[in-house]
């Protein structure tokens, strides 16, 4: 059985989607701040998707959101170590300070510009060091929670046009893809134990908006490309996002796992699917 702690969220529930070994729990069954052997009775491997994901709310919460992204995977890490059994933990582009102009390599410099990126990579440093693997992902998109695919679909149904910034650019990531990814990993194990997973080729919010939107079956050029700074917000992000968030893939490739497909046709196949649920309850735009 293949534990999944934060298995609530979009990532879980395709893991668990995917595969009938999957027990995927709420941070209300185990919370990861306060995990023991004992908690991970049954499990084969562990998947970590227990994160604190604001942001914003991080850059005044730092102290919870280490607690959570830091403290937690390391104290999930040191159980599964004890145990015997691997452990596989989710982190983010935001470790790296988004100021590269190619894709990023695992054995990259890092250097994180938000409380949330210094918190997940003090997650990924206690991880590695009790024998896990990391795997980084970002841009990432699924049917349960609040993501930028449901915002488009919500805004297009009901704005003439909008606005979307043109100068971030990433790699959106199906969580259907990620979690397959995962999942393959699992059963894989390789020597390399810091890996990336996005979907392949990159775009900025503005591309992926306007391919969204011919998902929809609406006119991309409702979609007006603007910069950060241009972008209309009511007050400054408290947290910078950056400028580049391409991840590579080749460690993936070489480690023998499959590359997960181009970020393009996966949003056609998940909308094809009906794994996207447009129109439903927005998240705030990048």
């Amino acid at each position: 059985m293949i534990l999944v702690p934060g298995g609530r969220g979009q990532l879980g529930h395709d893991l668990a989607t995917l595969s009938s070994d999957v027990r995927a729990v709420s941070s209300a069954e185990l919370d990861v701040t306060s995990v023991t052997t004992a908690d991970l009775a049954g499990a084969s491997a562990v998947i970590n998707c227990a994160a604190y994901t604001a942001v914003d709310a991080a850059e005044t919460d730092e102290e919870r959101a280490f607690a959570v992204n830091a403290v937690g995977p390391g104290l999930l890490a040191e159980a599964c170590a004890s145990a015997g059994i691997p452990l596989i933990h989710v982190s983010t582009d935001y470790v790296f300070s988004g100021d590269g102009t190619r894709p990023y390599e695992p054995s990259d410099p890092v250097g994180p510009k938000t409380a949330y990126g210094r918190t997940k990579l003090e997650g990924e440093r206690r991880v590695l060091e009790a024998g896990g693997w990391v795997v980084r992902t970002a841009w990432v998109y699924g049917v349960h929670g609040a993501n930028f695919v449901k915002t488009m679909a919500s805004l297009e149904s009901s704005r003439p046009s909008l606005s979307v910034v043109d100068d971030q650019t990433g790699s959106p990531t199906w969580s259907h893809d990620l979690a397959a990814g995962l999942l393959e990993l699992a059963s894989v194990l390789p020597s390399q134990r810091l890996l990336h997973a996005t979907g392949a080729g990159e775009t900025t919010w503005f591309g992926f908006a306007q391919a969204i939107f011919e998902e929809l079956g609406a006119d991309p050029d409702r979609v007006r490309p603007c910069s950060t700074a241009e972008f209309p917000r009511p007050a400054p992000r408290p947290a910078p996002r950056p400028a580049y968030s391409v991840l590579s893939g080749e460690a993936w490739a070489a480690a023998g796992l499959r590359p997960l497909p181009h970020w393009r046709s996966a949003l056609s196949e998940a909308f094809r699917t009906g794994v996207v649920a447009p129109r439903t309850a927005a998240a705030p735009l990048e």
